[in-house]
């Protein structure tokens, strides 16, 4: 049984350096082969991304394990985003998960048991956690107005925090940051790379007056003390019938 703590693999974790991917390097023959298909096939899911969103979470199993986040959105339509995650913005950056953004009207329409899985942005927004990095904030001020009613569901992937140098193990729910929650230390390193002040960010928010109302069964950690946690189990898989 594997659980969202995943275990040792021998050779590919943990290596708590950097989580280069094993494998040989890339040969000038793949690097002309990617360029020829790039110039050719239709990529327009990839070209519907445009915001780039540095945040942070942490483990719902575990919230002493805190990451920054990097979030490439596209939005569908005024009530759903979706966005993979990496672990940085930089050209080898890790694809570390998935996230599901929701507005709240959509939100209130969901079964309460999956209410349970998702978390509110709008202390993330507010606290200046939540950043579009190079740019001016007066610009994304209507969007951040926006997106501070509305939750998240992010799985995670790859544990690149634990030193993984593969994707390992079940898919880890994770939760977004709440008042007090984030290490100083991750924050500071944030402000640095991008030469912003996350607390003059705060400040320039306070007229963001974020929902008039937070479900309560959404950041459920928050509310009740419990965490969750995937198991994989073997289970009887469905056969099909032979084809005729």
């Amino acid at each position: 049984m594997a659980s969202g703590d995943g275990g040792d693999v021998p050779g590919l974790a943990p290596d708590k350096g950097e989580s280069i991917p094993p494998g040989k390097p890339m040969s000038a023959e793949q690097h002309m082969l990617d360029k020829g298909a790039e110039m050719i096939q239709s990529l327009k899911p990839v070209n519907q991304m445009n915001q780039h969103v540095c945040t942070f979470a942490m483990y719902a199993h575990d919230l002493t394990r805190q990451i920054e986040t990097h979030h490439f959105i596209t939005r569908a339509n005024q009530d759903f985003l979706q966005c993979p995650v990496y672990d940085s913005d930089d050209r080898n950056g890790h694809l570390i998960g998935v996230e599901y953004m929701i507005s709240s009207r959509i939100f209130e329409t969901l079964p309460p048991e999956e209410q349970k899985l998702w978390h509110s942005h709008a202390y993330e927004i507010k606290s200046g956690l939540w950043v579009n990095p190079r740019v001016p904030d007066m610009v994304m001020k209507p969007e951040l107005k926006n997106l501070s009613d509305t939750y998240g569901k992010f799985w995670c992937t790859w544990q690149v925090d634990r030193g993984d140098r593969l994707p390992l193990g079940p898919p880890v729910l994770m939760m977004s940051p709440q008042t007090g929650m984030v290490r100083p230390d991750l924050v500071e390193r944030r402000d640095l790379k991008y030469n912003i002040s996350t607390e003059a960010l705060r400040n320039a928010r306070l007229d963001i007056d974020g929902p008039e109302r937070i479900n309560q069964l959404a950041d459920y950690w928050k509310h009740h003390g419990k965490g969750f946690a995937i198991h994989v189990e073997p289970t009887e898989m469905k056969k099909r019938a032979p084809f005729p």
